[in-house]
């Protein structure tokens, strides 16, 4: 703990500025329910009204209170993009350290896999599939996790088979170590720098593709608050000079920014570079 915070006292003005970006969004979501002024789809006014007392930001295209749909918004998105992006690291880095550890023909068989998959435009695959299976969240998850678990395997095997060779880790199998132990034990933890670094990307994209989902219709499904679908929702007020969706799009690269500056900063420490 003392380590951690001294890392933290010496990380620069930008990872700070975007812990505290990244903080502000986590705390609206958690605190949601209770600091929002209205239900996430209560009607409480006219359509697209200005800012006022009543309504912070204004209403929306239905006469919902915009800035309650934004703190709901960053509830449902954040927590579904973090899922998300756990489970495409826990299928990725598994499959990508077992590949990188056995060879052979489990390596050749999972790479010839994940390079099939990724020979779709990740867009258009994920809206074909949505279109059959349904566009529910568990058929979300399901969907964008398996095709971002291609990315994480390609990462976690390289890296994996950098430090698969090492002298520690032949010593282990000398030792008579199995396949698993090997993998927690001797693989995982020299191959977390860059891993949480692209976790921290993972997500931020995650993230994004959930928004263009929900932008075309096929991502978190009204009357369930999601930033993509409140830009959709809005996007004809730009028409009338009203600017109701740029308040969604502008939480959207609030969140982004600040995740990346975190990420900047942790690869810079990763490596071991001076400024």
């Amino acid at each position: 703990m003392t380590a951690l915070l001294k890392l933290l006292r010496s990380a620069p003005f930008s990872a700070r500025l975007g812990m505290g970006m990244v903080l502000i969004t986590l705390l609206a979501a958690i605190l949601a329910p209770a600091i929002a002024p209205y239900g996430e789809t209560a009607v409480t006014g006219d359509v697209w009204l200005p800012a006022s007392s009543s309504h912070w930001v204004g209403t929306d295209n239905l006469g919902r209170d915009l800035f309650s749909r934004l703190l709901f918004g960053a509830r449902n998105t954040i927590a579904i993009a973090f899922l998300i992006t756990a489970l495409s690291f826990g299928v990725g880095t598994v499959w990508g350290f077992l590949a990188a550890t056995v060879g052979g023909w489990i390596d050749q068989l999972l790479s010839r896999g994940v390079d099939i998959l990724m020979a779709f435009p990740t867009l258009i695959f994920a809206l074909m599939v949505l279109s059959v299976v349904g566009t529910s969240i568990p058929a979300l998850v399901v969907v964008i996790a398996l095709l971002d678990s291609t990315r994480v395997f390609r990462l976690s095997r390289a890296v994996a088979m950098d430090i698969a060779v090492m002298e520690y880790v032949e010593a282990a199998r000398l030792r008579g170590e199995g396949l698993w132990w090997l993998m927690r034990h001797e693989i995982l933890p020299n191959a977390m720098p860059p891993l949480v670094a692209e976790f921290g990307l993972r997500f931020c994209f995650v993230f994004l593709f959930i928004a263009a989902l929900s932008f075309l219709g096929l991502g978190i499904q009204p009357p369930t608050a999601d930033w993509g679908s409140m830009v959709r929702e809005n996007a004809g007020a730009i028409t009338f000079g009203i600017y109701t969706p740029l308040w969604p799009a502008g939480a959207i690269a609030f969140l982004t920014v600040g995740v990346n500056l975190i990420v900047d900063w942790f690869l810079h420490v990763a490596s071991g570079l001076e400024d």
